[in-house]
């Protein structure tokens, strides 16, 4: 019997259109790894693996951990812009930042 945790892994993987194979490449971990955390009810992943899935199934570890009703796809949004934001250079970061500003300015 999963857990909540696996029945929330499981569901968003599905909506982003991923299976095992491609949910475990994006994490690092085997495939029978992500089965056991989506399908047992003893699957205890470490806060490291925890991050990498929420990261992977753009959402929070919050989200995977309590399930707060559904996810809303604008959050799914900002996770992905962010994650994205958060490789850029610092002057590109720096530019961003000005724009905001400037968009933000009521």
């Amino acid at each position: 019997m999963p857990t909540p945790l696996g029945e929330r892994v499981r569901e968003i993987r599905r909506k982003r259109g991923l299976t095992l194979e491609g949910l475990a490449e994006r994490v690092g971990s085997s495939k029978s790894y992500m089965w056991e955390i989506e399908n047992k009810d003893v699957a205890r992943p470490s806060a490291e693996k925890l991050a990498l899935i929420a990261t992977a199934l753009d959402t929070t570890v919050e989200y995977l951990l309590v399930g707060d009703g559904e996810q809303e796809e604008e959050h799914a949004e900002d996770v992905a812009f962010y994650r994205k934001y958060k490789k850029l250079d610092a002057p590109v970061k720096e530019r961003l930042r000005k724009m905001l500003d400037i968009l933000d300015d009521d």
